[in-house]
This record gives C-alpha cells, structure tokens and sequence, in this order.
C-alpha cells in the first residue's frame, strides 16, 4: 500500500494528496509536484500516511523533488509580481467603475498565466479589464468569478466565537448546512447569532449535529406530555449534553429530570381503546374496490 501526503499551495487554502515517494518529508517542508498549472511549490501540510485503498493510484501523482534555493527566489518572486498585478487590477476596477471586488490573485509559479478572483452581486463586463491587464501583465490572464463563502476564506477574518475563521485556517473543504442543524442543537434561530461573516450559515453547526441526533434518541422532544416522579407535565427545554429535561408540571411547578426518570404519556384515545379492548371491525375488500364488514 502506498503512502500519500497533503501539500498545500497557498495560505489557508485547499490540501491536495500527493505520493511521496522515497522522500522523507514532514509538516513544513517545502517541495516542487506537477500539477494541471505546471510545477508548482507547496507545502507539506499533513504527515504521511497509508493511503485508503479505496482512492485510487492512477487520480495520484508523486513529489517531484524537494525545493531548493532557486524554486524559493522563484516563488518569493511570483508573490511579489501577485502583489503588483492586485495592485493595478484595482486600480482599473475603480478607474473603469465596475461592480466587483477584487478578492486574491494567483500567479503560476512559472508565470504562464495569473488568476483574478473576485466577489459580484451579478454578471459583470470585464472584457475592457482583461485587456488592460494582458497589456500590462504579458501573460495569460483569467477573471474568475467566486461566491460569498469563498471570498470569507481567501480574506480571512475572526468569527463570533473569537477564532480566526475555519474556513481560512484548517477547513479543506465546505459541507452542505441547514437551518435543521441549528434546531436540533437547540440554537436561536436569529440569523445574526448563526450566520458568519460571509453571511451564510456558520461551518461549525455541522460539527456537533450528529452527535445531537443521536443524543436525543432517548429524549422526550419539547412539547411532548411526559410522566414524572412529581407527576405529569409537558416537557419545555432540554439540556441535551447532559441527558436532562425541564419539564412543567401540571400543578404549575417546573423541574429539571434526568431522562431516564420519565416516561411518555399515552394519549387519551389510545388508553381508552386499549381499556375497553373492543374488537377491529373485520373489513374484507370487495373486486370493485369498497370495504364492508365481513360476519
């Protein structure tokens, strides 16, 4: 079985497996791979490790070498010129007046061609832009056009929690969130209390949702009428992590319970039904499609 190692191009950005063949690498170094952009410098971001069988060789491809002097002037350089290029695209963005942010620019590490990420609300003519920039750049140019999400992690920032985004620091990738996880944590569901910065709802309610199903397995939902050592009552909140229930007795009073003390009420019909233990109608269904009784 092969080992594979995630190399990463850019601060913040996505891990991409490579095999490392007969070198010895750790977090930190810096080596040269083949990619779709040509040879690229990046860094090693994760440890070896066993390759999953189930991903498959041929979609790897190996680490050309380790980085030398050379590749590190090379790319010292390339983010100076990235540097020069943001700064006249913006200048002909405000010069030009057109409705977009100019996010990130990327230039391959051997200057065959620089990539302008930007943010717009809509479709923006940027044809005259490309033009300026081929002329002053003398290099393949590309705009490519990002969503909100992305434009958050390329910039970076801190979240309501304190923390530098996830997005921008150890996310690989984005995973699909829905306003159902923030329910079953049992979160407000103001849009300012789960939303990020980008304005979408926040990664991190992601994390902890399955193990909130699964937690609530064996606990009364809110509302759900329950039978308590103190009596009857409706259950109102639930300390989910710590297995409790707040529920509000019929007499007025309110009592946390552990889950395990309770027991869902039967309802009414149900209760009176199994009491009077009256038979089912017996139903046979006739060819054109009626039921009637049978004797």
């Amino acid at each position: 079985m092969d080992n594979i190692v995630g190399i990463r191009f850019r601060e913040g950005g996505k891990i991409y497996h490579f095999i490392p063949g007969h070198f010895v690498l750790k977090e930190g170094d810096e080596v040269i791979v083949k990619t779709e952009k040509g040879l690229s410098l990046g860094i090693v971001a994760t440890p070896v490790r066993k390759r999953d069988p189930n991903y498959p060789r041929d979609q790897l491809k190996e680490v050309f070498r380790l980085a030398n002097d050379n590749d590190r002037q090379q790319y010292k350089d390339c983010l100076a010129k990235e540097q020069e290029a943001h700064r006249f695209c913006q200048e002909r963005i405000e010069e030009r007046n057109l409705p977009m942010i100019l996010v990130d620019v990327e230039r391959f590490f051997d200057g065959s061609k620089i990539i302008f990420y930007f943010y717009a609300d809509g479709r923006v003519d940027f044809r005259e832009l490309v033009k300026d920039l081929v002329k002053k750049l003398h290099t393949r140019v590309e705009l490519r056009q990002i969503g909100v999400r992305n434009k958050a992690k390329m910039i970076g920032g801190v979240g309501p929690c304190g923390r530098e985004l996830c997005c921008a620091t150890f996310l690989k990738e984005f995973h699909s969130v829905s306003v159902k996880m923030a329910k079953e944590q049992n979160l407000s569901l103001n849009p300012t209390k789960i939303s990020g910065v980008c304005g979408r709802l926040m990664c991190c309610l992601k994390y902890e949702y399955h193990d909130y199903v699964e937690m609530k397995k064996g606990m009364p939902k809110i509302g759900k009428r329950t039978m308590t050592p103190e009596g009857k009552g409706k259950v109102v909140r639930q300390n989910v992590m710590e297995q409790l229930v707040v529920v509000a007795l019929d007499d007025g009073r309110e009592i946390e319970f552990a889950t395990s003390d309770l027991s869902l009420e039967q309802t009414a019909a149900a209760g009176s039904h199994q009491r009077s233990g009256a038979p089912k109608a017996n139903m046979a269904k006739q060819e054109n499609g009626d039921l009637v009784k049978k004797d």
